[in-house]
């Protein structure tokens, strides 16, 4: 089954089919883009889509993504994210392994079949011209033969006629004979140019053209191999993926699975538990008694404003009814929150405060790796004083030392407040009032947190009550009286003030970088010295802004920092 064979005389159809031909790769190459820029779109909507359903940082939205459900979705989204990037890699492979290919190999096949196409034309041109020639020796050879004739039949009668002379007679055979010649002539010029065409046009049909439309049918062929080739590839893009897609959905059904509905309950009761305990029975009051009736500090009319209870320092309320009382929007209106989460319930209070150290020991960390990479530093320079000036880091040293100090205060502030949430430290001491300093001066402390001692609302929020709020107060203040009327502590060294420190706080004292001051009370491991200035200036410094020297002959000195 050849082309050149059966259809030797099909030039044109040929031509017209190579040509549709190449259309319907061109055709194919059009679909395979268009598929491309779906996938890259689909893609695309799936990352948004993903994106849009991600919580937002530092949000609440993000704190509700703690239960397991939400944490399912999140990796749902997350997984449909890797899914969209499949959907990436089908369009990039389609595009370099099948788009690219096929439009180098159209270019390619166009010049081929232009290449073919003017070889046939070329040997169409050429039996042409030889066809033509052997017309125009043919006619030629015609003419002659009949101008031969013509001669000859003139000459025979110019050799009749008795009239004619013998010289016009001699003249028309002459004539005759050269036209006789001249026919054969022409008769051997047609002759060999009949037998050149002849072999031409056997050459033609029988070769030239063969080859060349087995030339075009191979081209035709490795077309059609090309697409079904390129069809494959196609399938084997989206094969390719299918294993990854499949890990994909895989991973959203192990998301489906590891949902907990009782550790998300558990999750609801620690993140709204107010750690009070249930109101106790409602004592009965008899009023058939012949006395005079007292408001019990248990009855209804105590959440009415009939009556105020009998408060007691470090007592403990009866049958409070805060589930029954209407809820306390003075709180909210306010819009502020205290710096140590009084206003929260007990539970939620602490989980604050727990929240609030472990961030500010991160804090702490972060300063104390950057005071290590500081000192390196500067032990660099110490040894290679080309490098830089060991004296120009010394400020920063300081500053950082600094920063690390009152990140430390506020460490142990907060660690005060959360040891009397969680009963260790049932009143603040000395050092805790210390620790808490700006809090302190701004708002009267609380001796007694329990949660009896506070009335809570439905929404989770409490407020102390007045009488008990002067009482606190009236308390704390004899506290203080009676620490005051103590007699000053001897001094039992002396200290030097390497840095200059400001005393913003309750319990704190200022120095300057230079000044020498009394020693009254050592460094008891909290990172504070007691000093003393004058006999009405005394308070605590950072033990590392000072140099100390304790007196070894007074009681407690044990050593030279």
């Amino acid at each position: 089954m050849s082309w050149g064979t059966e259809l030797w005389d099909q030039f044109d159809n040929l031509e017209k089919h190579t040509q549709w031909g190449i259309d319907t790769l061109e055709k194919c190459i059009k679909f395979v883009k268009e598929r491309t820029e779906i996938e890259l779109s689909y893609a695309k909507q799936l990352r948004n889509l993903s994106k849009k359903y991600q919580p937002k940082k530092n949000s609440k939205e993000e704190e509700e993504y703690k239960y397991t459900s939400c944490k399912a979705f999140i990796s749902t989204l997350n997984e449909m994210n890797d899914y969209a990037g499949q959907h990436e890699v089908i369009s990039e492979n389609m595009a370099s392994q099948i788009i690219v290919d096929l439009a180098r190999y159209v270019q390619e096949l166009k010049q081929e079949r232009k290449s073919n196409f003017h070889d046939g034309r070329k040997a169409q041109q050429h039996i042409e011209t030889c066809w033509k020639q052997l017309e125009s020796s043919k006619r030629r050879f015609e003419r002659d033969c009949k101008e031969a004739d013509r001669a000859q039949q003139y000459f025979e009668k110019m050799d009749a006629d008795i009239n004619v002379t013998k010289a016009d007679v001699e003249k028309a055979r002459q004539q005759a004979q050269i036209r006789h010649q001249m026919a054969e002539d022409s008769k051997a010029d047609y002759s060999s140019i009949l037998q050149k065409f002849n072999h031409e046009q056997h050459e033609y049909y029988h070769t030239h053209i063969p080859n060349i439309f087995q030339k075009i049918q191979e081209m035709e062929e490795r077309r059609i191999v090309r697409i079904g080739e390129s069809m494959k590839t196609y399938a084997e893009v989206d094969r390719q993926v299918i294993p990854i897609i499949g890990k994909c959905l895989d991973g959203i059904v192990k998301a489906a699975e590891s949902i907990d509905q009782k550790n998300d309950s558990q999750l609801v009761i620690e993140a709204y538990k107010s750690g009070f305990e249930p109101p106790g029975d409602i004592e009965f009051e008899d009023y058939t008694q012949p006395m005079k009736r007292t408001v019990s500090d248990n009855s209804l009319s105590n959440s009415r404003g009939e009556g105020k209870p009998d408060l007691k320092f470090g007592g403990k309320s009866k049958g409070k009814l805060w589930p029954f009382i209407k809820k306390n929007k003075l709180s909210l209106k306010l819009g502020a929150t205290p710096e140590d989460f009084s206003n929260l319930p007990p539970e939620q209070r602490r989980k604050k405060l727990q929240q609030k150290v472990d961030e500010l020991n991160k804090e702490i960390q972060k300063e104390m790796d950057q005071r290590d990479a500081i000192t390196k530093m500067k032990d660099v320079y110490l040894k290679n004083p080309q490098m830089g000036d060991p004296a120009s880091l010394d400020h920063k040293l300081a500053e950082v030392s600094q920063n690390i100090e009152k990140l430390r205060l506020e460490t142990q502030k907060f660690e005060a407040w959360l040891a009397e949430v969680e009963g260790r430290l049932p009143a603040r001491s000395e050092q805790a009032r210390r620790q808490s300093g700006l809090y302190d001066s701004q708002n009267p402390p609380t001796v007694n947190n329990c949660a009896q001692d506070r009335e809570s609302s439905p929404d989770g929020s409490y407020t102390e009550e007045q009488s008990q709020e002067s009482e606190v107060k009236v308390l704390a203040t004899d506290f203080d009286d009676e620490f005051d009327d103590e007699e000053p502590l001897p001094a039992i060294g002396t200290c030097k003030a390497l840095y200059t420190f400001e005393g913003q706080n309750e319990g704190t004292i200022s120095v300057a970088e230079g000044e020498t001051l009394y020693v009254i009370e050592e460094d008891k491991g909290d990172g504070w010295t007691r000093i003393r200035r004058n006999e009405d200036e005394e308070g605590y410094v950072p033990t590392s802004y000072v140099e100390v020297c304790l007196d070894k002959n007074a009681k407690g000195a044990k050593t030279y920092i």
